[in-house]
């Protein structure tokens, strides 16, 4: 629907991470705290959704001329039709998180029991994985040699929370928001340049 409103609290987090105001002296400060976010809510509260209303979200951020879409999300079940929707999109970059493994908490290769979209190799996907403080792979964070781009950080991130709070995540969508803000920069630098340019 055309209700934004976060469910859950994850998308606020992943989007002061990207965009928070910096130098006002308050709360958090985003990479690139000059982007524009463009709230899409594709998951119910619980995290639940179907990949559908997905796709219908990369659509329209195309419409409207997103040039980074941050999926701080994931399934182990590929769609080709989710792969073919990315791909029509050529000139728009997907950078999605690489997944925070199973059950056991302990990560997964994803070369292996793949997350998805992450694992699509398409050009215009970055698979992020999550870094902690140390610079080290996350404990919790997929990897995977082949379908894995990079880390940035993602263990106890502070960033912002539904009705004006704040609060402290670990995650690989807290990692992948890191390297949609870096893009966002990279573009507004270079607005010229092709996702490949970018990633």
């Amino acid at each position: 629907d055309n209700d934004p409103a976060d469910a859950n609290g994850h998308g606020t987090h992943v989007s002061g991470t990207i965009a928070g105001d910096r130098g006002n002296g308050v709360g958090v400060a985003g990479i690139a705290d000059g982007a524009r976010i463009l709230p899409m809510r594709v998951l119910d509260g619980t995290g639940s959704g179907q990949v559908s209303d997905v796709i219908l979200a990369y659509s329209y951020a195309s419409q409207v001329g997103a040039r980074v879409v941050n999926l701080s999300l994931g399934s182990t079940s590929s769609s080709r039709a989710e792969r073919d929707a990315i791909a029509a999109f050529p000139t728009m970059l997907f950078v999605a998180a690489a997944g925070n493994g199973g059950a056991d908490g302990v990560g997964d290769d994803n070369d292996a029991l793949a997350a998805y979209p992450c694992a699509y190799l398409l050009p215009n996907v970055v698979c992020v994985a999550a870094s902690d403080n140390r610079d080290a792979l996350a404990g919790f964070s997929n990897y995977g040699a082949r379908s894995v781009d990079l880390a940035a950080p993602g263990v106890s991130i502070a960033s912002t929370w539904p009705g004006g709070g704040y609060s402290w995540s670990s995650g690989t969508s807290m990692a992948t928001p890191h390297v949609s803000g870096a893009a966002a920069m990279l573009w507004a630098a270079a607005p010229g340049s092709l996702p490949t340019d970018i990633s």
